[in-house]
């Protein structure tokens, strides 16, 4: 809780520093100059009443914490250009009549936002090749988390994505965590999961809970019980603190997830497991990774992070120990951990410091490690 206070406290300095920065800013635009002349004052109010108009458009166009976003992203643009404006005129001498630092901060915005978005809508896939001392032949496993239902794309959306994750013909279909978010609609988790029940991978499909899928945040019009009773009619097995083992060669376990305080110990959820076989693990939050990498597990499959979002805060929430890893692969002691970015996002329209995806997962007997992360 107190990462999300320092958060929103950032937010909230960012708008009212920044509000201030740009209407002074944007009254340097050779319009506004020619409008207001002299008068300083006159072009610092024309600039807060663009500035305020241009974050009401962006509200109306998509939701007051996407304009957020764009004025964020915005300022930082505008700081960064203006710094280096600065400096060119201090090692030259000379200014320009073109107000370059404005141009250049909204051209910059404008491509890296068609970025994110584009990142953000269009899936990708990211492979992964594993190998293990333990008899387990071949396994080639799909994983994806943080699908929100209803966020990103609707049931018939999601049902699009999964036939592209079908078509890899993977064994096993892995969901970790946050299949809905807080105001998913009950139709779209329905086709959602109707879609899964149609699928056809020889071992099924395995999920857990999430910290949006119980729905605690918000109405929304089915329980976390409801969930629950969908995926069983559609054949997805739902684990929360059960282990499974498959086909005699491996073991899926699936943990609460880390907000629900009943939920137990790794070290007790694979106690009695026998340790001779592929132990693959599935927590929606990366951060157990100590406890987990000590414990019987080969592989640690998370979402939760959405990758970092934004430049650079993946790299903030692990200075800040909001979680062991952002994003990516990693081996600690004899287990593997890998991250996902997710196949879709939650209220945000963009992904500036990473892509959607979807993972596939090819896990072979052979010397650990020793292709592992490609």
């Amino acid at each position: 809780m107190h990462v999300w206070v320092l958060i929103l406290g950032a937010v909230f300095l960012g708008l009212t520093g920044g509000t201030v920065y740009l209407s002074c800013a944007v009254g340097r635009f050779g319009l506004l100059r020619q409008l207001c002349g002299d008068r300083t004052w006159l072009r610092r109010i024309m600039g807060f009443c663009v500035v305020l108009l241009g974050f009401c458009l962006a509200a109306r166009m998509t939701s007051v914490i996407n304009a957020i976003i764009i004025f964020l992203h915005t300022l930082a643009f505008f700081l960064i250009f203006g710094l280096i404006m600065r400096i060119l005129k201090k090692i030259t001498g000379r200014g320009s009549r073109i107000f370059w630092q404005g141009w250049l901060a909204v051209l910059a915005t404008v491509l890296t936002l068609a970025w994110g978005y584009y990142s953000c809508m269009h899936v990708m896939k990211k492979e992964y090749r594993l190998t293990t001392g333990k008899e387990i032949g071949s396994l080639r496993a799909a994983f994806f988390a943080d699908s929100h239902i209803g966020a990103t794309f609707d049931g018939d959306g999601f049902a699009r994505e999964l036939e592209k994750i079908e078509a890899e013909k993977p064994d096993i279909l892995l969901i970790g965590g946050d299949f809905v978010d807080d105001w998913s609609k009950r139709e779209d988790f329905v086709r959602a999961c109707e879609a899964l029940g149609q699928t056809n991978f020889p071992y099924g499909v395995w999920y857990v809970f999430g910290n949006h899928d119980a729905g605690n945040m918000a109405d929304r019009d089915f329980s976390a019980e409801d969930l629950r009773s969908v995926m069983a009619e559609n054949g997805i097995h739902v684990m929360e603190d059960t282990c499974e083992l498959i086909d005699g060669r491996f073991y899926v376990a699936g943990r609460k997830d880390k907000s629900d305080r009943s939920r137990k110990e790794i070290g007790n959820l694979l106690n009695g497991l026998d340790p001779s076989k592929y132990i693959l693990v599935l927590d929606h939050q990366p951060h157990d990774y100590a406890a987990e990498a000590d414990s019987a597990a080969d592989l640690v499959l998370s979402g939760h992070t959405h990758g970092g979002q934004f430049f650079p805060f993946g790299y903030v929430g692990k200075l800040l120990n909001t979680y062991d890893r952002a994003y990516g692969y990693e081996r600690r002691n004899n287990t593997d951990f890998i991250v996902s970015s997710g196949i879709a996002d939650w209220a945000l329209l963009f992904k500036t410091g990473t892509r959607s995806e979807y993972v596939i997962v090819d896990i072979r007997s052979g010397h650990p490690g020793e292709e592992a992360g490609n």
